[in-house]
Formats: structure tokens, C-alpha cells, sequence
């Protein structure tokens, strides 16, 4: 099994992060796919944006705030 490093974006209301996360390459199966630490991490994320947590979102993913665009 080979791991690779990838950056998913999680993206709830007016915020944006990017998660650190790894892959896992495998012959058999479904691949590639990610770890269940990974998965939660996502998640824990997920909802924390959602909550507009973002000192809980900081510690685990870089966060942004989107700011809409108007002519």
C-alpha cells in the first residue's frame, strides 16, 4: 500500500479549509481512499465551519473566510 499527501477543501457558509490529509493507494479494492482518522478529521471540521467554530476549525485545517463579490 502506497500513501500520498493530498489537500481536501471543505467549504460551509462563508468559510473555506484546506485539510492535510493522505491517501491510500491499494491494488485491491476501492481505492484511493482515506483513513478513518482522516475521514473524522474532515468531518470534525465539516462541523465545526458549520457551528462557525473557527478556533476549533484553525487547530486542525487552514481556514478561510469567503467574501462574495459585487459589480
Amino acid at each position: 500500500m502506497k500513501k500520498r499527501k493530498h489537500v481536501k477543501l471543505v467549504h460551509e457558509g462563508n468559510y473555506a479549509a484546506e485539510v492535510d490529509i493522505e491517501l491510500c493507494d491499494s491494488t485491491e479494492g476501492w481505492a484511493p481512499y482515506l483513513s478513518l482518522e482522516d475521514a473524522e478529521k474532515l468531518d470534525e471540521v465539516r462541523e465545526a465551519l458549520r457551528k462557525e467554530d473557527v478556533l476549533t476549525a484553525s487547530k486542525l485545517a487552514r481556514v478561510f473566510r469567503l467574501t462574495p463579490l459585487t459589480h
